[in-house]
């Protein structure tokens, strides 16, 4: 199933985790890192490991502690091995090298290497996005980490952030990884805000969201499944390059070629997501 929504709950507060797994996202993202105090880390690195033990009901990333801090080194050993994590999110990253020394060090998972997740988080990853994006099979997918971007950029408008956001995205595709999931919305009440965001994302080649509180959840889902119109085209588009394959303009006028078949056949795959 393609992810559209991904939810963070701190790694410390097991009874926020237990509800994130049955919130309806898509992914749960237990947070190691900036949603945990210092004196709470073990703590917290611990309730995960044993949260993972056994395979949850959703799949399970894990934020881990920031490289550069001393809680990465035990965090990577305590939950790499784990038959539930799916997936472990880097923060903070800025060279590939940071990336391919995890990788090397994850212990490997049925199929091979643990899939790892960077988050760009500053002007050096962005600058750096595409040599991070394609560093290691390992990696498979990049995202901003927005709101350490803002403060390192000084951006005070939210339209300064669009050229990093185009950047990642680029980066991604460029490195034949799927478009990043869409930075948190921070105001979790501001549900009219959180829709306007979402559709420029959207506008922009994001695929989902990460979200701070299940509210959120619906809303995100909805605006990034296809709306009818668009599953009505992509279905035209698809039968009309069956009976007639390569470059061709439809009786509307609209000109397609493998590339808008491609589209078409994502924009599918996303209904058959949605469909009850």
């Amino acid at each position: 199933m393609i992810p559209l929504t991904w939810l963070y709950a701190p790694g410390d507060r097991q009874e926020v985790v237990a509800k994130a797994l049955t919130s309806g996202a898509d992914v749960v993202i237990v947070d190691l890192e900036d949603a945990v105090p210092p004196a709470r880390k073990e703590y917290a690195r611990a309730a995960t490991a044993e949260l993972l033990t056994t395979i949850p009901p959703v799949p399970v990333h894990v934020r881990m502690n920031a490289l550069d801090t001393p809680h990465a080194e035990a965090d990577l050993k305590a939950l790499s091995p784990l038959p539930g994590l799916s997936g472990l999110r880097l923060p903070k990253i800025t060279t590939s090298a940071e990336v391919v020394r995890v990788a090397e060090r994850s212990a490997p998972v049925e199929g091979g290497a643990m899939p790892l997740y960077a988050l760009l988080e500053s002007a050096l990853g962005v600058e750096r996005a595409y040599d991070i994006a394609s560093c290691h099979p390992a990696l498979r997918g990049i995202a901003l980490g927005e709101a350490d971007l803002r403060a390192d950029l000084g951006a005070r408008d939210d339209a300064a952030l669009d050229w990093p956001r185009a950047r990642v995205i680029v980066a991604a595709r460029a490195a034949a990884l799927p478009p990043p999931p869409q930075s948190i919305y921070p105001n979790v009440r501001d549900l009219e805000g959180l829709a306007h965001s979402c559709a420029h994302g959207r506008a922009l080649g994001f695929l989902g969201r990460t979200a701070i509180h299940p509210r959120q959840l619906p809303l995100i889902a909805q605006t990034y499944a296809p709306t009818q119109q668009e599953i009505e085209s992509a279905e035209k588009i698809i039968d009309a390059a069956a009976l007639a394959p390569g470059a061709q303009a439809l009786p509307d006028g609209h000109f397609i070629d493998p590339a808008v078949v491609a589209g078409a056949h994502r924009t599918m795959a996303l209904a058959r997501r949605s469909a009850p």
